[in-house]
């Protein structure tokens, strides 16, 4: 029998090597493993084919299947789950049960804006409260051709009642208001993990209270995080959003505290010989700031 383990000692040599540089750790640590398992050692040893060093080269060849298989679980739960919100590149696609229904995100609202909601819990005083005022802006999402997507962990029974629940207040400083947005359940946490979304707690899996901003071609433009006691400002993600429209219609730049109609401001010129043709040109529409900052009237 050990002559057989003997004989398939440099396969099973050959493949800790192989599976060490496979797996997806620091290089230092690699280097480590490689001193672990003593190849150099191994292919000198007089005893390599003794009984005492084969039994020695299988426990080390057990132990390295155990660490690898620790790294490669790692590794997808850390894929899974990137580290940090997505705020850029292609909107993970889902398809999940909402309100209204099953949905395919961003499928079903192909050629639209989108914007994504991500909300700790139902039934919870701060997200009502921007439930209720997205209800209240979303005829002027609808003009700037823009769906509404709220989500939680929760699931769709609650988001359900929560929906009946907001649709049924009637208080002096709040009309009442229909949702017709949906509400989707994410229980499982493919859609928050798939954003990063979810908050780093151990004693409960809850979204953080993120806005993903998404344009037509599904590319995420722009994201939004805000603390759970602290309400979103409708108004303020309107306006970012009106800004990047108006960024990719005329390719221009807003300033700080921008409000639509207002000028906005072009790319910088590459130097100050070019900002100089630039004012010879003299076109009305055009303001020079300096050099580098010039303003330009819709």
């Amino acid at each position: 029998m050990s002559r057989k383990i003997c004989y398939y000692l440099p396969c099973v040599i050959k493949v800790q090597r192989f599976a060490i540089i496979l797996l997806p750790i620091q290089p230092s640590l690699k280097l480590l493993l490689f001193k672990f398992v003593l190849f150099e050692e191994q292919a000198e040893n007089p005893s390599f084919k003794s009984r005492h060093f084969s039994t020695k080269i299988i426990m080390k060849t057990i132990i390295l299947i155990i660490f690898c298989f620790f790294s490669y679980t790692t590794w997808a739960q850390t894929q899974s789950n990137p580290t940090g919100p997505l705020t850029s590149g292609k909107a993970p696609s889902f398809s999940a049960s909402s309100t209204m229904g099953l949905i395919n995100f961003p499928d079903d609202y192909f050629g639209k804006w989108k914007i994504l909601f991500s909300h700790p819990s139902a039934f919870t005083p701060v997200c009502t409260s921007e439930i209720i005022a997205l209800a209240q802006k979303q005829e002027e999402f609808k003009k700037l051709k823009t769906q509404l997507v709220v989500f939680s962990t929760d699931g769709l029974n609650s988001h359900v009642e929560w929906v009946k629940s907001i649709e049924s207040i009637a208080e002096d400083e709040i009309s009442p208001v229909k949702i017709d947005f949906p509400l989707v359940s994410d229980t499982d946490f493919a859609i928050s993990k798939s954003y990063g979304l979810l908050q780093d707690r151990k004693d409960a899996v809850l979204n953080i209270r993120g806005v993903v901003i998404i344009d037509p071609d599904d590319r995420i433009r722009a994201f939004f995080y805000y603390p759970n006691s602290i309400g979103r400002n409708v108004d303020e993600i309107i306006r970012t959003l009106i800004a990047l429209q108006t960024e990719d219609r005329y390719n221009v730049l807003t300033p700080a505290n921008w409000q639509p109609g207002e000028d906005v401001l072009i790319e910088s010129p590459g130097s100050i010989a070019e900002s100089e043709r630039l004012e010879r040109r003299g076109q009305r529409n055009l303001r020079k700031v300096t050099w580098y900052m010039w303003y330009r009237r819709l």
